[in-house]
């Protein structure tokens, strides 16, 4: 039986993981969307998942500590999302818009 260390090797994962990072940085660093760069943020936080369980797998598969950090990856980026919807929602709510240039509240 072929295992997934044997199938799929670690540079190919980390470089799907790479991929989905960048794909990521480029989707919250361009878009003036607010939803869309909260998107942009939740595939980096998955990338960085990827590349905590091919390192688990891959060099310490008896540990635990690889899934232990994705876990709590996950569990931040739940909060973050929950938290940035919120914002996103209650700005949509008073400006009647999520792009980021048309709300300048807070700038003095």
């Amino acid at each position: 039986m072929v295992t997934l260390p044997d199938a799929v090797p670690l540079p190919f994962v980390l470089l799907v993981a790479g991929a989905l990072f960048c794909i990521g940085l480029f989707g919250a660093l361009s878009r003036r969307n607010a939803v869309r760069m909260l998107l942009g943020v939740e595939l980096m936080l998955n990338a960085v998942n990827l590349n905590m369980v091919a390192f688990w797998r891959y060099l310490e598969p008896g540990a635990s500590s690889g899934q232990v950090f994705a876990l709590f990856v996950v569990v931040v980026a739940a909060a973050e999302a929950a938290v940035g919807l919120a914002m996103v929602i209650a700005i949509y709510r008073r400006r009647e818009t999520a792009n980021i240039d048309d709300v300048d509240v807070l700038r003095g």
